[in-house]
């Protein structure tokens, strides 16, 4: 049996599948194979590979980790899958961890040659498409959060989340986060409104912030805050 052409391969794609003729040669000439062992890193987490990986056969899974190995399997990637193309559309790391989970071959597309498939990005369709994106990054760290954290790491997560960019000049300023009531933070959380009251009252306590009528007000900044939680377990109620 003659081995297939990279062109044969792509048309085996289901992501080129709408391609013309010349677009799929062009994509053809552009792709290399590659080939990844069992556990080996596709994609990392927190970092760009600048490429398009499309499985071939085998298998992968996409996973995200907290700061002590903790990890959650976000989807498990087969043939005609692809990854890393969220990084190529808006330019920042990858969001997820990408493992091959037995010998694994796929096709690389290169930033480059990705970027003549895209529209220009001053079009609608680009803004679109980096549009689906941030809401896919918003979803995966959604997920990290309600499986690796407790109710008091989620609330301190999703405040942070949600603290305005800063303003030039104001440094350490009180900020108000508002409209925002207790059961709308336990709706973003997974939790109930008694489990994310007790926590707030935790924070105001240690002077993080002040609550009022559908609003928090963040005093300081929750990142040291939110660090210590992963030392508290899962000892809070989910």
């Amino acid at each position: 049996m003659s081995m297939l052409s990279n062109l044969d391969l792509i048309r085996r794609v289901p992501l080129f599948s709408m391609l013309t003729a010349d677009q799929a040669q062009a994509i053809a000439d552009s792709v290399v194979k590659r080939r990844f062992r069992r556990g080996e890193l596709v994609v990392e987490q927190g970092r760009k590979s600048n490429a398009l990986f499309i499985l071939l056969n085998g298998r992968a899974r996409v996973l995200t980790a907290d700061s002590r190995g903790r990890e959650v399997i976000l989807a498990v990637l087969e043939s005609g899958d692809y990854v890393g193309e969220m990084s190529l559309i808006d330019n920042e790391a990858h969001s997820a961890t990408v493992r091959a989970e037995i010998q694994t071959d796929m096709l690389v597309l290169a930033r480059n040659d990705f970027a003549r498939c895209l529209p220009e990005n001053s079009t609608l369709s680009y803004g679109i498409m980096r549009g689906l994106v941030r809401r896919l990054r918003n979803a995966d760290r959604q997920i990290e959060s309600l499986a690796l954290l407790d109710v008091y790491g989620r609330v301190v997560h999703v405040l942070e989340r949600m603290r305005p960019p800063a303003s030039p000049g104001s440094g350490n300023e009180p900020v108000v986060i508002r409209p925002l009531t207790h059961l709308g933070i336990a709706t973003r959380v997974g939790s109930n409104r008694e489990m994310v009251s007790r926590t707030l009252k935790e924070l105001k306590r240690d002077g993080y912030l002040k609550l009022g009528v559908k609003r928090v007000t963040l005093l300081k900044t929750l990142a040291a805050r939110e660090s210590q939680t992963e030392h508290r377990g899962t000892k809070a109620q989910r």
